[in-house]
């Protein structure tokens, strides 16, 4: 199964109400430090995956992506019941999902 499968089928296993990170998907998947290619896959297997309940280490929503921006994360995340403060953090320690 390749890094992709890989990281697409974690993404799929995050619970409903739940955010990981970069980092986590990318150390399940077998390859710690790669976050930056977990945030590239999501951003173009938009549809395969739950995309949106995927933040920074700091529980920060990151994206830069003018298709998918941070408000539409917020929203989605917020429509799970997941708190996002105006300034677009999430609380790791009440929502965070790690495996």
């Amino acid at each position: 199964m390749s890094f992709k499968e890989r990281v697409i089928k974690i993404v799929k296993k995050i619970p409903y109400g739940k955010v990981t990170t970069y980092g986590t998907v990318a150390t399940l998947a077998g390859i710690p430090r790669g976050g930056r290619l977990v945030g590239g896959i999501l951003h173009f297997n938009i549809d395969a995956a739950p995309w949106h309940r995927v933040v920074n280490r700091h529980g920060f929503i990151s994206t830069k992506c003018l298709d998918h921006p941070k408000a539409l994360q917020k929203v989605l995340l917020e429509q799970e019941g997941i708190e996002v403060t105006a300034d677009f953090m999430i609380n790791l320690q009440k929502y965070g999902w790690f495996g």
